[in-house]
C-alpha cells in the first residue's frame, strides 16, 4: 500500500481533507437517488457557505456492486463532509444504465459552472472493473473506456478548482498520475500495475469500499485518516494511492 505525500496541498485543499465539522446550514438531507438521464440535481452555490458537490458513478451494469457501491458510498461522503452537500448518482445495470461516459462529462460541467471556485469543493467517486487504459464503462449493450486523459480533460473543463477524485478499480493508479495536482487529491484502490478485489455480483461493497467508506470513513475525521486507516482493512493485496504529485 501506498501513500504518496500531501503536504503541498493548498491551505484550501487542506478544508477537502476535511474536516467533518465543515460548516453548514440546517437545509434538510435529501435522499440520495439516480435521477432521470437528463436530470442534473445541482443548485446555485450559497454565499459564505462552503459548498460540497459529490458526483457518484457505478459505471460497470453488469455486476451490481457497482451501482450499490456509487449509491453507499455518495450517502457517506455526504453525511461525512457535508450533511446538506448537493449529490449525483448514476449507475449502470444490467440493462443499460445512465453512468456513461458523457453523462459524466456534463455532471462535471454542471457542477462547475453552479460552484463557486474560490470556495466550493467538487468530490467525485467513480467505481468499476478497471485496466491500465481506464475504466470500463458498460450500460447494457453499450460498451466504452474512460481512460485517464478523457477524465482529466473532463475535470479541467468543469472549472472546478478544488477538487477529490476516489477511483474503486483494478488499476485505478492511473488515474492519480493524470489527474493528481495541488489543488486535487487523489485516493485509488490499486497502484497502476496492480489489480484490486472483492467486485462481486450481488456484493454490496468492492473491498476497497468496504474499507474505506464503510469502514474507515465513518470514524475517520479526515479523508487522509480514513485512507491511514483503510490500509488494515483491505485484502487480500490492498494498494491504494492518496495525494497530489510531488
Amino acid at each position: 500500500m501506498k501513500i504518496f505525500s500531501i503536504g503541498r496541498l493548498t491551505s484550501l485543499l487542506m478544508a477537502v481533507a476535511i474536516a467533518v465539522g465543515l460548516a453548514t446550514s440546517a437545509v434538510p438531507q435529501a435522499r440520495t437517488v439516480e435521477p432521470a438521464a437528463a436530470e442534473l440535481p445541482f443548485a446555485r452555490s450559497r454565499d459564505s457557505v462552503r459548498e460540497t458537490y459529490i458526483v457518484s458513478f457505478g459505471l460497470f451494469g453488469p455486476e451490481s456492486v457497482f451501482a450499490s457501491e456509487a449509491e453507499k458510498a455518495a450517502q457517506i461522503l455526504r453525511a461525512r463532509l457535508q450533511p446538506d452537500a448537493q449529490v449525483l448518482v448514476r449507475f449502470n445495470h444490467k440493462r443499460g444504465g445512465s453512468a456513461t461516459s458523457a453523462a459524466l462529462a456534463a455532471a462535471l460541467h454542471s457542477a462547475g459552472q453552479l460552484m463557486d471556485p474560490e470556495k466550493d469543493i467538487l468530490v467525485v467517486f467513480l467505481t468499476s472493473h478497471g485496466s491500465p487504459d481506464g475504466l470500463a464503462v458498460v450500460a447494457g449493450r453499450r460498451r466504452e473506456t474512460l481512460s485517464p486523459r478523457s477524465f482529466r480533460s473532463m475535470l479541467n473543463g468543469s472549472g472546478a478548482r478544488y477538487r477529490v477524485v476516489i477511483v474503486s478499480a483494478c488499476y485505478s493508479g492511473v488515474f492519480a498520475r493524470a489527474v493528481a495536482d495541488p489543488r486535487t487529491l487523489v485516493i485509488t484502490a490499486a497502484a497502476p500495475d496492480r489489480p484490486s478485489f472483492g467486485c462481486e455480483d450481488g456484493a454490496t461493497w468492492t473491498y476497497f469500499g468496504d474499507a474505506f467508506f464503510n469502514q474507515a470513513l465513518r470514524g475517520a475525521r479526515t479523508l487522509e485518516q480514513s485512507g491511514n486507516g483503510a490500509r488494515g482493512l483491505t485484502h487480500p493485496n490492498p494498494r491504494w494511492l492518496a495525494g497530489p504529485k510531488s
